[in-house]
């Protein structure tokens, strides 16, 4: 570690992409990071979603301006290092991270997850939806929007996946969740706009399926502008996942990408996700160990039974059926 601090110190700063200030407490990360190494973390296109992130990495090859590390969805992750963009690394805790949340060959883990939960401003909408099977009530016509674009945003992924399980579907088939969103297309209740927390604080998208810790921040961000953001897991679709933390294989400062990760998952790292409402990927180690921080911890919504994940394979699959059917669902 002194070695790679020193080196990681001598180039100085660090290139990331799509890593919102208000997404799993990157703002605390980032802070965190720079006051503890001295080192300048520069975000590119922080809203930008994984497929960009994976698009970034292909086209600037080893340009200086290209990003050190990535933060996607796991789906995006392993496509990545089907593609041969990964640099394997393996972090100080890597034996305590859960295989099924991390590459065999080390090109990436998992940090951070959470569940698919709905989002709700109290103010616009009475009552506010808590299960899939709400959505499509006709109170709720033009409401409901997505943080993106499922064929390039993991949580609008993962949404489809929740919509299909809470429709009689499975991890091997999340056609009916394709299915349920042209249905609210259909109604009248999809709204195509990408929400945000400025979309949310304007009303325009009174309605948000998206992950919890990113719904919970938004309610905590919002309550002093007026916005009370109502909060629900949907029990008819409870989906979790988490997010992949990766270098790229032509990292122009290697070093620093490589402290990064490191940070990431210190338990200083993973307790600060803990403060954005997310699950960090070592949790249960820490829980065990005494390091966890119970007070956020204590935060976290109750989520009832144990999270189920979908295999590699089962991914794959729903990822090419989404990319297929996607654009027909919601233009009818």
């Amino acid at each position: 570690m002194r070695a790679l601090v020193a080196a990681a110190k001598k180039e100085g700063r660090l290139t990331a992409i799509a890593l919102p200030r208000d997404w799993a407490d990157y703002g605390g990360l980032i802070d965190g990071f720079e006051k503890k190494y001295g080192i300048k973390v520069t975000v590119e296109d922080p809203y930008a979603h994984s497929a960009d992130e994976i698009s970034a990495l292909r086209s600037s090859r080893n340009r200086p301006t290209a990003p050190d590390v990535i933060d996607v969805g796991d789906t995006f992750a392993r496509a990545a290092a089907r593609q041969d963009l990964l640099a394997p690394y393996k972090v100080a805790p890597w034996d305590a991270i859960p295989g099924n949340q991390k590459d065999p060959g080390a090109h990436w883990s998992n940090n951070y997850g959470g569940y698919i939960s709905i989002g709700c401003d109290t103010r616009r909408v009475k009552p506010c939806p808590e299960t899939f099977a709400d959505l499509l009530k006709p109170a709720y016509r033009g409401m409901v929007a997505l943080e993106g674009n499922p064929t390039r945003a993991e949580s609008a992924f993962a949404s489809v996946y929740a919509a299909a399980l809470a429709n009689n579907g499975s991890f091997d088939d999340i056609r009916p969740g394709l299915d349920f969103f042209a249905k609210l297309k259909r109604t009248g209740n999809f709204n195509a706009l990408q929400s945000t927390s400025a979309t949310i604080e304007a009303g325009r998208t009174p309605i948000s399926i998206n992950w919890d810790y990113l719904n919970l921040g938004y309610a905590d961000q919002l309550r002093g502008k007026g916005v009370n953001w109502q909060v629900a897991i949907p029990f008819d679709g409870s989906f979790p996942q988490y997010y992949a933390q990766a270098i790229n294989k032509n990292a122009p400062r290697p070093a620093a990408a490589r402290l990064w990760q490191e940070y990431l998952f210190s338990t200083e790292g993973q307790n600060l996700r803990l403060h954005g409402y997310a699950r960090p990927v070592l949790m249960d180690v820490m829980q065990k160990d005494g390091t966890l921080d119970k007070a956020a911890a204590a935060q976290l919504p109750t989520v009832e039974g144990t999270p189920q994940f979908p295999t590699d394979a089962q991914l794959e699959k729903a990822r090419q059926t989404v990319v297929r059917g996607w654009t027909a669902a919601i233009s009818g």
